[in-house]
């Protein structure tokens, strides 16, 4: 999954190559209303921190930008505290820069260091595309790795051992419905690296607000199937690792 989404590797994994706005549309791309919102909430995060001399607004998994242009020319409006001149807007991204946007948007491949932001960390429809292991009960209830060859045929692997079954075990326990007849094919998007990524994201904060925006479950309503999907062109299209679309899976949001 890793490989297919973020690979460097000709011809790139699909983030890598492809420009997300063409073949699914998140919430900064329906509106611009999305990015006057984030406006107003770095405006309050600048506010309760004193309206500090640099204000950054870090953007992780931003695409093409989009958002903070659109933040950008919302706070361009004077708001008589000079936050359009004190702000750093700066996109996370594996993609390259793309040219049309605002000089001084800063561009980086990976997270800052820890503590060196001051100001809003934004994680808009970022974690559903962290890549991690799918997990599925086999006749004997056995939870095990899903492998999936070049051209998507998947079959059962080893069973998941060690802090993939830990977090299983708390966070998405495979077992049947009351009432169903048995435990095989039940599904889970072992969250751990998600976790992980975030709990990075979070880090990178000397002071101000960490928020992220997702399509999310909690414990009490697990998908039983899992969420895994892929998308093309508007369309969504059965998952296969070969970098030709989006792969995307629903959050765990609780276990983050």
């Amino acid at each position: 999954m890793a490989d297919s989404l973020y690979g460097d590797g000709a011809p790139g994994g699909f983030f890598v190559r492809e420009a997300p706005r063409a073949h699914f549309r998140t919430s900064v791309h329906v509106s611009p209303l999305f990015g006057t919102a984030v406006a107003r909430l770095l405006r309050r995060v600048d506010e309760a921190l004193d309206r500090p001399g640099e204000l950054t607004l870090l953007d992780i998994g931003a695409g093409r930008g989009e958002l903070l242009e659109q933040v950008r020319e919302t706070v361009a409006e004077d708001d008589g505290y000079g936050l359009a001149e004190r702000l750093r807007p700066v996109a996370v991204e594996r993609a390259s820069w793309p040219g049309e946007l605002d000089p001084r948007t800063g561009w980086t491949a990976e997270l800052p260091p820890p503590g060196s932001v001051t100001g809003l960390v934004f994680a808009n429809e970022w974690l559903d595309n962290v890549p991690l292991d799918v997990a599925e009960t086999d006749e004997a209830g056995v939870q095990r790795y899903v492998l999936v060859d070049e051209e998507g045929r998947e079959s059962r692997g080893e069973p998941v051992t060690g802090p993939d079954a830990e977090w299983l075990r708390r966070w998405w326990p495979l077992h049947a419905p009351p009432g169903s007849q048995a435990d095989s094919g039940l599904r889970a998007e072992i969250g751990l690296p998600r976790d992980a990524a975030w709990a990075a994201a979070v880090r990178t904060l000397h002071r101000g607000v960490a928020v992220a925006v997702d399509y999310a479950h909690t414990r009490t309503g697990r998908p039983p199937l899992g969420t895994l999907t892929g998308y093309l062109e508007g369309r969504e299209v059965p998952p296969a690792p070969d970098g030709a679309s989006d792969l995307t899976a629903h959050v765990a949001v609780d276990a983050c």
